[in-house]
């Protein structure tokens, strides 16, 4: 068992460190870019948007450096009262009154002039329990009620939690995170391609109980068929990306945020990026993102012990799969699912709650074996 000294910490990843920094500056730069023509159209004041990123973005390096600093295995003691909280906030933005209605999901919950947005908490909260019950249930991972059926069923029941408000694209990457953790832990494949047929079941039944899936669906088969509808933000991404080319159009010289791409700062951040920087702008985030995954993975990999392990697997896969979700949806490989890019996209629960996650990644990284 590894004991935790002060004289076996080192410095954290400072790859990792200076690629989320990087990425937080890029991301407070095209926020300006993308958002000071809605910010004057609409509170008269050009870095409106930009001033509260900045905020959000302050408040979460300090969350980052101060969950720095706590050791990692802390979190373990913790983990029952954090889901706890975590469920009591995701029923509190249920209730009339409490909850916040924007773009017909009640996600959010308003603290004075700002809100924060539960889900993105559940999903800190839930990797931390995982990865806490993974490791105490090591030797019954292959079982089929501990290994596999209870924590699908804790993952499910959340997920239902989030399908409520409705936000199922914060539910898609946190059951695509958690059921990725579980599979790593070594319980066994026959369960998840069950797991597979079922989900493929239920997904359906999901996008035909609600007509605005079925609309986001054959808008992503074909957007022209309502450009001015259902089809509306793809198309206008799409024709961000294309003028781009190889070198862009220059930077502040985008024109699909002149109010044709609907609050361009925030899902389809990353148009404007093609829009202005091109191909070469948009891979070099591309690449940057890599580099922060294949940094997360090692750190998971030389972690000293499984509870390390799991939760920067955890945290990196959370942040992997919504990058990849978000420049799927904009340059039209998925339908639009309301996902920001992590670092680069206006908002502040997510900005946050992805920072504070860096905190104990960077902390785990500090522990690592070499």
């Amino acid at each position: 068992m590894f004991k935790f000294t002060n004289d076996q910490k080192r410095l954290p990843d400072l790859t990792l460190l200076f690629i989320v920094l990087l990425l937080l500056l890029i991301g407070l730069v095209m926020v300006y870019s993308s958002s000071h023509i809605w910010a004057v159209y609409k509170y008269d004041d050009a870095f409106f948007f930009v001033k509260r990123q900045f905020l959000f973005a302050s408040v979460g390096i300090l969350g980052m450096f101060f969950l720095y600093l706590i050791p990692y295995h802390t979190w373990k003691k913790y983990v029952h009262v954090i889901l706890f909280i975590c469920f009591l906030f995701l029923l509190l933005v249920l209730v009339p009154g409490i909850g916040i209605v924007r773009g017909g999901a009640q996600s959010w919950i308003g603290v004075g002039a700002f809100s924060i947005q539960p889900s993105e908490f559940m999903k800190l909260g839930l990797i931390l329990y995982l990865s806490s019950y993974l490791t105490t249930q090591k030797k019954a991972i292959t079982s089929f009620t501990k290994g596999f059926f209870f924590p699908i069923v804790l993952i499910f029941i959340v997920f239902g939690f989030i399908m409520l408000q409705p936000d199922f694209g914060t539910g898609v990457v946190l059951v695509s995170t958690c059921v990725l953790m579980i599979f790593i832990a070594g319980t066994r494949l026959t369960y998840f391609i069950y797991l597979a047929l079922l989900g493929a079941v239920g997904f359906t039944l999901l996008i035909l109980s609600a007509p605005y899936r079925i609309s986001r669906i054959t808008a992503y088969l074909n957007p022209w068929d309502d450009p001015l509808g259902d089809g509306f933000q793809i198309i206008q991404s799409l024709y961000a990306i294309g003028p781009g080319k190889l070198m862009g159009v220059g930077f502040g010289n985008s024109l699909q945020k002149y109010f044709y791409l609907p609050e361009p700062q925030t899902d389809f951040i990353f148009a404007i990026i093609g829009e202005e920087f091109g191909f070469i702008g948009a891979t070099i985030i591309i690449i940057l993102f890599f580099i922060l995954c294949w940094r997360g993975i090692r750190v998971a990999l030389h972690a000293v012990d499984s509870f390390g392990r799991y939760v920067a697997f955890g945290i990196i896969a959370m942040i992997t799969i919504q990058v990849m979700i978000n420049i799927s949806v904009v340059i039209g490989l998925i339908p639009v699912t309301g996902i920001t890019l992590p670092f680069l996209s206006y908002g502040g629960s997510s900005l946050t709650l992805t920072l504070c996650s860096i905190g104990i990644l960077l902390n785990i990284s500090a522990y690592t074996k070499n």
